[in-house]
């Protein structure tokens, strides 16, 4: 006679955390120091995260997600005006960051995407 194991709700949980995503799209991200050391700040809490540094390679990978996955998406003010429009419909995406690290830019454009988060992206502004 086959029996049933029960899932604990921590099981459930952990198998949450898993379909959420970290996607980073900036033209430096690969090549300025404080991003590199940030990512692996970012890798400690998250398990996928990716970093794009096109604009076309990133829409690709974001729409190759099953739809049931959650992104986490990071961009920079330039690159958020051109991909947003093409992605902020799609079901993976779940909250947008843009990341101004020197708080200059005007984002008054984010206020037409809802999944734009108003909130800073402190972690990577964070110095150890």
């Amino acid at each position: 006679m086959a029996t049933a194991t029960p899932t604990t709700p921590i099981d459930n949980h952990d198998k949450n955390l898993e379909i959420y995503s970290l996607i980073w799209l900036d033209s430096a991200v690969n090549q300025a120091k404080e991003y590199v050391e940030t990512q692996n700040r970012l890798r400690q809490l998250f398990n996928q995260l990716k970093v794009f540094d096109n604009v076309e390679q990133c829409i690709s990978f974001i729409r190759s997600i099953p739809k049931d996955d959650r992104i986490i998406f990071i961009t920079n003010d330039q690159f958020g005006q051109e991909i947003l429009p093409q992605i902020h419909s799609l079901q993976q995406i779940f909250v947008i960051y843009i990341y101004d690290p020197d708080h200059k830019q005007n984002n008054d454009w984010t206020k037409n995407f809802e999944k734009v988060s108003q909130k800073t992206f402190e972690i990577i502004e964070k110095k150890d």
